[in-house]
């Protein structure tokens, strides 16, 4: 996140849809959503943690999460979003990213890409804390080796032919980075809250 002046006012976080209104608006992919917020659990540790930092001074009380229904990483990391938001008493706001470029522009990976989801922790008065994208940093990883060897495997086939076996051989791993992801946010507020 830049320096300058967030777009995201209290009346603007409070515009966004709640898990249960984002997934009674979604067109695609229910059954996805559905299917990995079932597979997202936390461990007591992690219920543990979540509900300790938002107890914090300047704890995380909100979350905004940037997503769209058609991303295979966002109907795999949202719902995990959603259990630590239930766990921990956490205020989670969804916003579409493609009707909210002014918000994801000030949250792009790397300054330039429209990752999502992107899960944004603020305290009760909206002070920014820190922010989460995409996936875990071993999902980049194998999901990196999966496109290689799938490249590998079928020379001169075409952009959508590869992005579906990488899905189909992604998809098996979805629940490992499920806690992976729950592992990197805790790992990032724990570092900015200074607390374990």
């Amino acid at each position: 996140m830049t320096g300058t002046a967030s777009v995201v006012t209290s009346e603007r976080f409070a515009s966004g849809f709640t898990y249960q209104e984002y997934i009674a608006s979604i067109r695609v992919n229910k059954e996805r959503f559905e299917e990995y917020y079932i597979a997202a659990h936390l461990s007591s540790e992690d219920k543990e943690f979540f509900c300790k930092a938002v107890q914090h001074q300047d704890g995380p009380a909100k979350m905004l999460v940037l997503g769209e229904d058609w991303c295979p990483d966002v109907f795999r990391g949202m719902p995990v979003m959603a259990r630590i938001a239930e766990a921990s008493g956490m205020e989670m706001r969804i916003f579409p990213r493609d009707r909210n470029l002014d918000i994801m522009n000030e949250f792009l990976k790397h300054g330039q890409f429209m990752s999502i989801p992107v899960a944004v922790f603020y305290t009760r008065d909206l002070t920014y804390i820190c922010h989460w994208t995409e996936r875990p940093e071993p999902a980049d990883r194998e999901r990196a080796a999966i496109e290689d060897k799938a490249r590998e495997e079928m020379p001169g086939a075409g952009e959508q032919e590869i992005r579906a076996v990488v899905r189909d051989r992604t998809r098996p791993r979805y629940p490992v980075w499920q806690q992976e992801s729950v592992h990197e946010m805790r790992l990032m507020l724990a570092g900015r809250l200074g607390i374990l």
